[in-house]
């Protein structure tokens, strides 16, 4: 069975300002999304599934789907505030979408396979999906083990400035023991370093994996996900501006021992638009992947 990709793009409108200014970066005036469903495509993904608001449904099918949809079977699901469990309401006063988990529970209808979980807004490369679609095809029937893709921390840096990462912890099996964000990592004298808890600046080695949130789950994760979303809303129900983040739940699954994470290593370099001096380098960087053959003039 074909994995699915499933893209968080419900948050697009207030990151670009609107879905009708979505950055063009390739050649042809392609989009950073552009890339991921056609390396999606040629990792062995079946199926494309988007996460969007309601709000700009048809721009986005006219604009983006009509892209894509002669290439790979596409759905689209919605995220919106008050798609809660049943008995809860939205809190007064809240505006702040609940979260990539939340974002992710919408899909729980039409996905029955092994899936992916991107951002709309990071370049990942090819590298990337074709090891994650690997892994994916091979978990079919499976429960409770699940994946994710581990960048090497010094292929995911920002030459306008420092990062925020999720440092994974991981077993001498290579599974998942903890993710830990930590912030302001940027490379001081050669060296990928961060600034810890105690003022301390610590270096780590550039292939240390951090999740750039490329996951991969079975259908049951859905399950899992909806009894703990209920359990956040009544811890959360009074602070307006908590989120139900995809590492809290794995964090949870991995530290009960109710699932495992295989953390899979890439050759692929990410990157994106983190600050506004980046665009021109990303840029540059997908015409240098196009001059050396990785990705064809016109994607679509």
């Amino acid at each position: 069975m074909k994995p699915t990709l499933f893209v968080l793009a419900a948050g697009m409108g207030s990151r670009y300002g609107g879905l009708k200014q979505l950055d063009g970066l390739g050649p042809n005036g392609e989009t950073i999304m552009d890339y991921s469903i056609f390396d999606a495509i040629r990792g062995g993904f079946g199926k494309v599934v988007f996460v969007i608001r309601k709000d700009f449904e048809q721009d986005f099918r006219e604009k983006i789907i009509s892209k894509y949809e002669n290439h790979i079977p596409v759905e689209v699901v919605f995220q919106a505030l008050d798609t809660l469990p049943a008995g809860f309401t939205v809190p007064e006063g809240r505006v702040k979408p609940w979260g990539t988990n939340h974002a992710v529970l919408m899909g729980k209808d039409v996905i029955k396979e092994p899936f992916a979980v991107i951002n709309a807004d990071d370049f990942y490369g090819r590298d990337s999906f074709a090891v994650l679609g690997k892994a994916l095809a091979e978990m079919t029937g499976k429960q409770n083990d699940y994946c994710m893709i581990g960048y090497r921390v010094g292929n995911t840096l920002s030459e306008s400035g420092s990062v925020a990462r999720g440092v994974c912890e991981t077993d001498a099996d290579g599974y998942l023991t903890g993710v830990v964000e930590r912030t302001a990592i940027e490379r001081i004298d050669g060296k990928v370093s961060f600034t810890d808890e105690n003022g301390t600046l610590i270096t780590i080695d550039d292939n240390t994996p951090v999740s750039m949130n490329m996951w991969g789950f079975t259908p049951d994760y859905f399950e899992y996900s909806e009894k703990d979303f209920i359990e956040f809303l009544k811890e959360n129900k009074d602070n307006l501006k908590s989120e139900y983040f995809i590492p809290l739940m794995v964090n949870k699954l991995v530290n009960n021992g109710t699932a495992r994470v295989k953390v899979l290593d890439t050759t692929s370099k990410w990157f994106g638009v983190t600050y506004a001096a980046d665009r021109q380098g990303v840029v540059d960087k997908i015409q240098a992947l196009v001059d050396a053959g990785e990705y064809p003039e016109k994607l679509f």
